[in-house]
């Protein structure tokens, strides 16, 4: 239950609830075909993003990069099978804010892992994110956010200030 911390420089910090993929081996230009070869497994993120600096900035590092965010777990599931559906939800409170599922992926899990090592080599334990369904929306002080992934468990942070 370690805390998502809302910076004090940003009044608009969202949730994205998120499938993610850990690297298991070095990989670099790898074919879509071999990409699971290369994965470890699976586990939950919550993309957590600071919208005003993404607009500001012009681009996303500093949005997505303060401590505290993008929270991963609970654990790493070496079995979870990404081209099944499983359903994807966050829950801030008890209000459902995003809810869809793997199927939705725009891009498959081989083809960005196959992508991915084209521009950079990848070394175990990377995490590459592969997109979050509609309803990202603001998080505040004071709330949980619960991202879960049918087959992976749930992922739970509260919200605190900086």
């Amino acid at each position: 239950l370690a805390p998502i911390r809302l910076p004090a420089d940003s009044s608009e910090v969202h949730h994205e609830a998120e499938l993610a993929v850990v690297i298991g081996k070095v990989t670099r230009n790898i074919d879509a075909e071999d990409a699971s070869d290369h994965i470890l497994g699976y586990t939950i993120a919550n993309d957590v993003t600071a919208r005003d600096l993404q607009r500001s900035d012009g681009q996303w590092t500093r949005a997505k990069g303060f401590d505290t965010f993008c929270p991963l777990g609970p654990a790493i599931d070496t079995e979870f099978d990404p081209t099944e559906p499983h359903r994807i939800t966050c829950m801030v409170d008890d209000e459902l804010r995003q809810d869809g599922s793997t199927a939705d992926l725009v891009f498959g899990v081989a083809d960005l892992v196959a992508f991915a090592s084209s521009v950079m080599t990848l070394l175990p334990g990377d995490v590459i994110l592969t997109g979050t369904p509609a309803g990202v929306g603001p998080i505040r002080a004071g709330e949980r956010v619960e991202v879960e992934i049918e087959g992976l468990g749930v992922l739970m942070n509260p919200v605190v200030s900086a």
